[in-house]
């Protein structure tokens, strides 16, 4: 048998698709790749990064965002402290709020990036600390 090779996609509930869909694309330069609808009504998105090395899926469930609020369901790989630096400095020319650089367990972090739900997430260098 073969082993895992990472993740398919990482599903998030949000309160308010459209809201979502525009702070994820804002802070994370995602975009939309796959729609779900119900009924002829969009219910949730697969968002893609321009370089195709992640997906993000989205789907309206205001209960569970809301259960979800102030927890830190996913940290997003950042491959150096560099380019850390770069996203940090992205985040603020967009306006969103989020905490310092901090070095995290194994390698270095930025917490405190909320979506519209108070959902958390991080973005974490892929490098150790040196």
């Amino acid at each position: 048998m073969t082993a895992l090779r990472g993740y398919h996609h990482v599903k998030l509930p949000v309160s308010d698709l459209r809201a979502s869909i525009d702070w994820y694309g804002r802070a994370l330069r995602l975009e939309v790749a796959i729609e779900f609808e119900e009924d002829g009504v969009l219910r949730g998105v697969a968002l893609r990064d321009p370089g195709a090395t992640l997906m993000l899926a989205l789907r309206e469930d205001p209960g569970r965002a809301g259960a979800l609020s102030g927890f830190d369901p996913v940290a997003l790989g950042v491959p150096t402290l560099a380019d850390l630096r770069d996203w940090s400095d992205h985040l603020d020319a967009a306006g969103l709020a989020h905490g310092e650089i901090a070095e995290g367990s194994a390698g270095w972090l930025i917490t405190g990036l909320t979506d519209p739900d108070g959902i958390e997430v991080r973005l974490y260098t892929l490098e150790g600390r040196s």
